[in-house]
């Protein structure tokens, strides 16, 4: 994955990936009616309950869970179109859990408009749940960002982002799961509400 900068703004379908393949000067990796596939985005297993470890799906199953391009994201490092994936414009407030194994990545409190097409984070929610790994794939150094319990492949890191980190976690979508603020109690993820609720401003006296 090479998720270079395309275009400050929208571009049209088959204009945007003609122009993030020449950018990227890699070929995408295209699945017919990707657009449909990744709206289909399927329900992820909740986090492994606190002191039981998540163990992971074998093949056969994962092959069964997934969508076609969430197994090739995530399982054979495959890259999602630009511009054309379920989550590069979402700005509804909530958290991204991993695909496979639900595990807290990302919080919408992080994420910012990157201009790539892909959608982007300042710092990841739960750094204990990220791990970064060299990646030669192209022929030069690159930081590939994986799942610390589900080993998905999620996608590159690199330090051209905004302040105040410097870095930008540029992420496939087929690889995460969005849990809306709304329902964070209800999928099991109500230790992460309070980031979503109204701070109180004390009055002076």
């Amino acid at each position: 994955m090479h998720y270079n900068r395309i275009a400050a703004h929208r571009l049209p379908p088959v204009a945007g990936l003609l122009a993030a393949a020449a950018a990227a000067g890699i070929s995408l990796l295209l699945i017919a009616g990707s657009a449909q596939a990744q709206d289909r985005q399927v329900a992820a297993a909740p986090a492994a309950p606190a002191g039981k470890a998540f163990v992971k799906p074998s093949e056969s199953e994962l092959k069964k869970k997934l969508t076609p391009l969430q197994y090739s994201v995530t399982q054979r490092e495959a890259t999602e179109t630009p511009f054309r994936n379920t989550y590069w414009d979402n700005h509804e407030p909530g958290i991204y859990v991993d695909v496979v194994s639900g595990e807290p990545l990302f919080s919408s409190l992080d994420k910012y408009e990157s201009g790539t097409g892909w959608p982007s984070f300042t710092k990841p929610l739960e750094p204990a749940n990220i791990r970064t790994k060299t990646d030669r794939f192209l022929g030069y150094a690159r930081t590939e960002v994986r799942s610390a319990h589900a080993d998905s492949h999620l996608g590159h890191v690199f330090d051209d982002g905004p302040r105040p980190t410097g870095l930008r976690y540029c992420m496939n979508s087929a690889a995460m799961r969005f849990i809306p603020a709304s329902q964070l109690e209800a999928e099991g993820y109500g230790a992460y509400a309070y980031l979503f609720k109204p701070k109180t401003v004390k009055a002076a006296k």
